[in-house]
């Protein structure tokens, strides 16, 4: 069900390891920056799969830690939700991300993780981590997350069907409702 979604990953994985080295004074990702780590985003049903089984195989202290997390982002999602607010403009601690700064599922993390940093295309939007070096006005290569974005929806499509393949989720629900990606019941993912 994922050799799609792990080829897609291997290939952003060595599109942003060849900008990184086109571009080292300009992206400021470092082990320990946690910025994308705080961006607010929803995961495909493919991506959610991928990470809710990767979370049921943590030891279970860390998938305490994170499941305790879960509440507050998913209510602060919520908030953002009911009020409306540009998700761009919200900030969202990710449950995943320790007290340590480490991500708790860094092999499973998801696209959006995967490219922060450099700039992207989003809907014919121009984005770019706000740490980073990029300047204004200069011209630099940009990743367009639209395919991606379509191929994590087709994958999705093919995995779940139409109705559920086409929804999305925040992190926190993936872990906290595994029930809505309509595969895996809290038994089966060490959820109490």
């Amino acid at each position: 069900m994922f050799a799609k979604l792990l080829h897609l990953y291997q290939f952003v994985d060595q599109t942003m390891a060849m900008l990184f080295a086109k571009f080292p004074a300009e992206v400021r990702c470092t082990s320990g920056c946690t910025d994308c780590c705080n961006a607010v985003f929803d995961l495909s049903h493919i991506e959610a799969s991928f990470l809710l089984r990767t979370f049921a195989a943590l030891p279970p202290d860390v998938s305490r830690e994170i499941t305790q997390r879960c509440r507050p982002a998913e209510q602060q999602w919520q908030e953002v939700v009911s009020r409306q607010t540009d998700p761009s403009l919200a900030r969202i601690r990710c449950p995943l991300l320790n007290d340590r700064g480490r991500c708790g599922c860094y092999v499973a993390r998801p696209v959006n993780c995967r490219t922060y940093g450099v700039p992207t295309v989003i809907n014919g939007a121009a984005h770019v981590c706000g740490l980073s070096n990029f300047s204004l006005g200069s011209a630099y290569p940009s990743l367009d997350l639209t395919p991606l974005q379509k191929s994590l929806y087709d994958y999705s499509v093919a995995a779940a069907g139409e109705s559920l393949g086409g929804k999305r989720w925040p992190v926190a629900v993936i872990f906290l409702h595994p029930e809505q990606l309509g595969e895996m019941k809290n038994d089966e993912t060490g959820i109490k």
